[in-house]
């Protein structure tokens, strides 16, 4: 079942969002060759702890950081380590929730370090691009599977892979609640989406193959041809004329 959210709920989901959002900004602003994965992290949880409020990821079935930190052919739930080094050319992924007054916000975004090769530059935009798409199709009286249909039409067309393994999800007062957003599929299919329901959608498109294998650590997934992946997601709530993003400043990276 798809929550709706009423006003009074909205009204207080646009906290955690809006600080997942600013997070999202200065995290981002510290992306440079030669920084240390764990510094990124320290950096995020000391932002945290200054404001009163909770990483949605700490502890998260035993996720042991405050936030993702993954580079190139990581796709998602990269743990931060003092022995991971930003080098030039890499895109860095961040990816992390915030809990504040009962809610949470989540999103995430790719950040390039240095003088990036054009191929991988492109995929950055292209996720961002199919991400804009998929936000664009979250709208009142639409389908669910629009949103993939919209996220795979734009990142197919540009020669990109779709991860089938991992998808966005609605959000409110738990991370993870119904329904699960794929980006992929044909449109006019599942759930009618209604004015109030918020989603997180996140397109994990590759370079190359779209299959992706989990590391021994339970939590790092990269892709199986070691090519990079990209990443972006907004926490938006579903509109008359589509998703209205609530982790703003919305950022390219």
């Amino acid at each position: 079942m798809i929550h709706v959210k009423t006003a009074s709920e909205l009204r207080r989901m646009r906290v955690p969002c809006a600080l997942t959002g600013e997070l999202r900004a200065y995290v981002a602003g510290l992306v440079r060759p030669g920084v240390s994965t764990k510094e990124l992290d320290d950096a995020a949880a000391a932002w945290i702890a200054e404001r009163g409020v909770k990483s949605a990821f700490l502890g998260y079935n035993g996720y042991p950081a405050h936030i993702c930190v993954s580079i190139n052919d990581v796709v998602v739930h990269g743990i931060p380590s003092a022995h991971e080094i930003v080098q030039d050319g890499d895109i860095v992924s961040i990816d992390f929730g915030i809990v504040a007054d009962g809610f949470v916000g989540d999103c995430a975004t790719t950040v390039p370090a240095g003088e990036v090769a054009p191929r991988t530059r492109e995929l950055c935009r292209v996720t961002r691009a199919s991400l804009v798409a998929g936000i664009a199709a979250a709208k009142d009286g639409g389908h669910l599977t629009d949103i993939g249909h919209a996220v795979q039409t734009v990142a197919e067309a540009a020669g990109f892979g779709v991860v089938r393994d991992y998808c966005g999800h609605g959000i409110g007062r738990k991370m993870h609640e119904d329904p699960s957003i794929l980006n992929y599929g044909r449109p006019g299919h599942g759930p009618v989406l209604k004015s109030g329901m918020v989603l997180a959608i996140e397109p994990m498109i590759t370079q190359g193959t779209y299959k992706v294998e989990v590391m021994d650590d339970g939590w790092t997934v990269r892709t199986r041809d070691r090519l990079p992946a990209a990443h972006y997601e907004n926490t938006v709530v579903v509109t008359p004329s589509g998703g209205e993003i609530l982790t703003v400043p919305d950022i390219a990276g």
